[in-house]
């Protein structure tokens, strides 16, 4: 016997995707306005940090558009030939979102690590004011996108979205570092510069594990954590009718989980007194748990 879990307090397909773009739109202003800024500042300035800085927020803008393709492909509607959905399209632009980030901390990392390993330091140039006015504006910026996404993204449970927002995490971490190291170089220490860079690189590198390892767990059917779980078998346990839960799996299915339930009842008990047992933990899973989109629940005579 199975029971499907809908999702009634799941915000709709149509109402999710326009709250994603209309965030990644806001995203994409700012990024494209920073980046101008900083790599003017980097430049004028004579910051190398800066400008790798300004490199990182460019890297924002594509990204953004990648998190919107995603949501909005996760959003199709169930067909013929993908008869669960397409929500792990919002993993697969996670991955790509991964690697893109992945690719601009090395290439800043290598960047700044050949300006340290240079023998003559006296060389390297010594950043003006201007790097610095740019580094606190970015953090600020991006500290502010930051919670704007991630509240979003908590809002509509998207993966991707999420991973954007700690994209701006990271991004004003780099910047953090960015002030760091040019305020430094200010100081006599024109080296610092550069090593704010590889810094950056870091940071940038970090952020990329992460949101590759959320979006592969979601991939491979990775099961819910364990408070999720406890939750579950709490919540069937406590329903009137079933003497225990003989059995319980869960997984991962991009922004949505799926679970597999077997619970023991009364082996005296009528089908349709059974069914109604079943339905009752179903409907209590569905009410806890509205990013549930499919349950089975399974009945056994105890």
């Amino acid at each position: 016997m199975s029971e499907d879990i809908k999702n009634p307090a799941q915000p709709a397909a149509d109402k999710r995707a326009d709250l994603a773009v209309r965030v990644s739109a806001v995203s994409i202003a700012v990024n494209a306005l920073l980046s101008v800024f900083k790599l003017i500042a980097g430049i004028l300035g004579k910051s190398s940090a800066m400008v790798s800085d300004a490199v990182h927020s460019v890297s924002d803008v594509a990204s953004t558009l990648v998190v919107v393709v995603g949501v909005r492909m996760a959003e199709k509607k169930a067909d013929s030939h993908h008869p669960y959905g397409h929500e792990r399209m919002e993993c697969v632009a996670s991955l790509i979102l991964a690697f893109m980030l992945a690719g601009v901390g090395v290439g800043i990392g290598v960047s700044a690590f050949k300006k340290i390993m240079a023998d003559d330091y006296a060389s390297l140039d010594i950043p003006g004011i201007l790097p610095l006015i740019a580094a606190v504006v970015s953090i600020l910026a991006k500290e502010w996108m930051f919670w704007y996404t991630a509240g979003t993204a908590k809002k509509i449970n998207s993966g991707a979205l999420m991973a954007d927002a700690w994209h701006h995490r990271s991004d004003a971490l780099s910047s953090v570092g960015s002030f760091i190291g040019i305020l430094f170089a200010r100081m006599g220490w024109p080296v610092m510069d550069a090593a704010a860079g590889v810094l950056i690189s870091l940071c940038i590198v970090k952020a990329a594990y992460d949101i590759m390892i959320d979006g592969v767990n979601k991939m491979v059917d990775h099961n819910c954590d364990e408070k999720t779980e406890q939750e579950i078998r709490r919540l069937a346990s406590e329903t009137e009718g079933v003497i225990r839960v003989d059995d319980l799996k869960t997984r991962l299915f991009g922004d949505k989980i799926y679970v597999d339930m077997e619970i023991a009842v009364n082996g005296e008990l009528k089908l349709v007194e059974a069914h109604a047992v079943a339905e009752s933990v179903h409907s209590r899973i569905e009410a806890a748990f509205p990013v549930c989109k499919h349950c089975m629940v399974h009945v056994n005579p105890a």
